[in-house]
């Protein structure tokens, strides 16, 4: 009787306790993977809202502003930029820069003509866009802390024998923003 439980126990230790870690581990980067996935779709779901508010933005500028046609241009290029879809992590930071700059510069004409910075539905989109701007930025770091855990998981042994065997492999892009997004918008009113 003793042998045959000394026979379990050896048999627990040597197969059953590695193929439960293997499991387990297994599971959590599947886990991390998908947290990726879901944390990046949070970031798109905030880039669609401020891509929506843009027409709006620019719309409400054109009426006050509108010899100011290369300004509108630019921004409605970049914004088709940023929405064009197919892009790569690196490549729609680098689209959200571009579009950043432009509307920057939308932004700035609100300074330059009275009207426009005392018009209530310019006053409430720009409103809308720094709001949108915050839910980026909030949307972006906890994307990048997704990505670190991953990366962090698939990195330390021995869970990356775990990963190379499952074929839990493979980098996901941080989003890094430029100056242009990081630096706040910002909007005054009179």
């Amino acid at each position: 009787m003793g042998v045959l439980i000394g026979v379990l126990v050896a048999v627990l230790v040597l197969v059953v306790l590695p193929v439960w870690w293997v499991v387990r581990t297994y599971n959590r980067l599947v886990r991390l993977r998908n947290q990726t996935k879901a944390s990046w779709a949070q970031i798109d779901v905030q880039l669609k809202r401020r891509h929506e508010l843009i027409p709006n933005l620019v719309e409400g500028a054109r009426g006050y502003a509108a010899h100011e046609r290369a300004t509108f241009e630019a921004v409605i290029a970049a914004r088709g930029a940023a929405t064009g879809g197919g892009l790569t992590v690196a490549g729609q930071a680098a689209a959200e820069d571009v579009l950043t700059a432009s509307l920057g510069k939308l932004l700035a004409l609100g300074e330059s003509y009275p009207q426009l910075k005392a018009d209530r539905q310019f006053a409430n989109l720009q409103a809308e866009l720094t709001l949108s701007e915050d839910k980026i930025a909030y949307a972006r770091q906890f994307y990048n802390s997704a990505v670190q855990s991953y990366h962090n998981a698939l990195e330390s042994f021995p869970a990356n024998l775990v990963a190379g065997i499952g074929g839990a492999h493979g980098h996901r892009e941080y989003f890094e923003a430029g100056q242009a997004v990081d630096a706040p918008t910002e909007v005054r009113f009179a």
